[in-house]
C-alpha cells in the first residue's frame, strides 16, 4: 500500500512539473511572438512613413517586411527569428482558442470568438513558413497585392460566391470597428499586468496602444470596404490588402500626410505588441 502511494505521488508529481514546464514554455512562446508581430509592424510603419515623405520607403505588408529583414546583414538569421516568434505566436493563439485562457465561455458569442483566435493563428502560421520558405531560397506563391485578388476570385467562383465574399468583408470591418471600440474604452489595458506598471508607465502604453489601434482600425475599415465592393460588383480585382489599403489612403487628399499618420500609428501598434510581450497577462 506504501509502495503504491509513493508511486502514485511520485507520479502527480511528475505531472505537475511537466504542466507547469508546459506553461512556462507557452508564456515564453507567447511574449516572443507579440514582441515579432510588434517588430513586424514597426517595420511597415516605418517603411510607409519614409514612403510618404519621400525618403525611399514603400507601402508593403507582412512579406515585404520579410524581404526587408532577409536584405539586412545576417538577415537570414533575423528572419528565421521573426519565424520562430510567428510560430510562438501561432502557439498562444491556439491555446486561447482550445483552453479560453481569455474566458470567452461557450455561448455562439464565445465560440465565435475563439474561433477567431484559431484563424489568427492559421494567419500567423501561414506567415511563418512564407519566412522559412524565404530563407530557404524557395520560390513562393506569394504575389503580393494579388494574392488578395486571387482568393478573392476562388470565393467568387463557388456557389454563393459573393456571399461568401460580403462575409468576408463584414468580418473585417467588425474587426475594425473591434479596434476602434477597444481604443475608446480603453477596455485592452484589461491584458495587462498593471500592478508591475508604474502610473508613467501604463498612462503611457494606454496612449500608445490607443493610438495604434484606431491606425489598424482604419486600415481594416478601408480592407473590408474593398472586400465588400469586389462582392457587390463580383470582381475580385477590387479587393485589396494591407498593402493595397496603404494605397488607397495615400491617393487620397493629402495623401501623403494621411499616409504618415497611419504610417507612425502603425508603428505606434508595434510598440504596444511589445508592451504585451512583457506585460501582457498570459493565463495558461
Amino acid at each position: 500500500m506504501r509502495e503504491r502511494d509513493r508511486v502514485l505521488s511520485s507520479l502527480k508529481t511528475e505531472a505537475q512539473r511537466l504542466t507547469y514546464t508546459a506553461r512556462t514554455w507557452v508564456a515564453l512562446l507567447a511574449r516572443f511572438g507579440y514582441a515579432t508581430k510588434g517588430a513586424v509592424y514597426m517595420i511597415i510603419g516605418l517603411l510607409a512613413a519614409l514612403a510618404a515623405f519621400n525618403r525611399g520607403g514603400r507601402t508593403t505588408d507582412s512579406q515585404g517586411a520579410f524581404q526587408e529583414i532577409l536584405s539586412q546583414p545576417y538577415g537570414q538569421f533575423l528572419l528565421g527569428t521573426v519565424a520562430i516568434g510567428l510560430v510562438g505566436y501561432t502557439v498562444w493563439c491556439c491555446v486561447q482558442a482550445i483552453q479560453d485562457t481569455e474566458h470567452r465561455g461557450s455561448s455562439a458569442k464565445g465560440i465565435i470568438i475563439r474561433l477567431g483566435y484559431g484563424v489568427v493563428g492559421f494567419i500567423h502560421a501561414s506567415l511563418a513558413l512564407s519566412a522559412v520558405q524565404l530563407i530557404m531560397g524557395v520560390r513562393t506563391s506569394y504575389k503580393g497585392e494579388e494574392s488578395s485578388k486571387e482568393w478573392t476570385a476562388v470565393l467568387l467562383a463557388q456557389p454563393f460566391g459573393q456571399w461568401l465574399v460580403g462575409i468576408v468583408g463584414v468580418g473585417v470591418l467588425i474587426a475594425a470597428i473591434m479596434q476602434f471600440y477597444q481604443a475608446y474604452t480603453g477596455d485592452f489595458r484589461q491584458e495587462l499586468k498593471r500592478s508591475e506598471m508604474s502610473d508613467s508607465t501604463e498612462l503611457w502604453a494606454m496612449q500608445i496602444g490607443r493610438i495604434g489601434l484606431i491606425a489598424r482600425g482604419i486600415v481594416f475599415a478601408v480592407i473590408g470596404i474593398f472586400v465588400l465592393l469586389a462582392a457587390t460588383h463580383a470582381n475580385p480585382n477590387e479587393a485589396r490588402g494591407l498593402r493595397g489599403a496603404l494605397r488607397v489612403l495615400e491617393q487620397q487628399p493629402l495623401g501623403p500626410w494621411v499616409l504618415g499618420l497611419i504610417a507612425l500609428g502603425l508603428m505606434a501598434y508595434g510598440i504596444y505588441m511589445l508592451v504585451l510581450a512583457c506585460y501582457r497577462r498570459i493565463g495558461v
